[in-house]
């Protein structure tokens, strides 16, 4: 689970070094990373819906589901899309 999108924080596990991916940038300004992890990391048949609430209200929803789609997130809510609509989007654009 993610604690924040901190500048060294951890993303499904994953270290992120802010400094050293300036591409990462968007996820210093982004709601989620004043938000509990609980809401985007559901577990199994848990509703999203506070997710993509938080997601709809924020700026960074672009880039985030940008990083989603080109690292193939399959886990979460990235963008305000779950997995399932991540995973339609890719197939439906022919990815």
């Amino acid at each position: 689970m993610i604690e924040r999108f901190a500048r060294h924080g951890s993303i499904g596990g994953m270290l992120i070094e802010m400094t050293a991916e300036p591409e990462l940038a968007w996820q210093e300004q982004a709601l989620c990373a004043q938000t509990g992890a609980d809401f985007f990391f559901p577990e199994p048949g848990s509703s999203v819906r506070e997710a993509k609430y938080i997601c709809r209200m924020c700026e960074m929803r672009p880039a985030c589901l940008e990083y989603a789609l080109a690292n193939d997130e399959r886990f979460g809510v990235w963008g305000g899309l779950s997995e399932k609509e991540r995973y339609a989007l890719r197939h439906q654009s022919g990815s």
